[in-house]
């Protein structure tokens, strides 16, 4: 099986993860969001494999970018395009196989994809 994570590596849930995987023996692909930011595509496919589809789930809330586009306000289309080009507002870490995703918050949540 197929595992990336979407990851960053100053975020202490990101870390707690891969120690996690690490421990596990899992061979990950791990994506460096904010070095290589995703497409509207990507971002899409993505969210249509997350076992809790809302984009609420993939959007970080307390981001200064988040109240400053009044993205609470904002249907689906327009929190995915703000995403796509603020990729900070990724809530990370997110955990995808080829079938499924989850954001893995907590870290051990990414078990249930295992």
């Amino acid at each position: 099986m197929r595992i990336k994570v979407w990851y960053n590596p100053k975020c202490s849930k990101c870390r707690q993860l891969k120690a996690l995987l690490a421990e596990r023996g899992v061979e990950v692909e791990y994506r460096h969001y904010l070095e290589q930011p995703p497409t509207m595509d990507e971002l899409q496919k993505l969210q249509t494999k997350l076992v809790d589809p809302e984009v609420e789930k993939m959007i970080r809330s307390k981001e200064d970018v988040f109240s400053e586009q009044n993205l609470a306000q904002a249907d689906a289309a327009a929190r995915l395009h703000a995403i796509c080009e603020n990729p900070c507002l990724i809530n990370r870490p997110i955990v995808e196989t080829e079938v499924a995703a989850i954001v893995a918050r907590p870290p051990e949540k990414a078990l249930e994809l295992l």
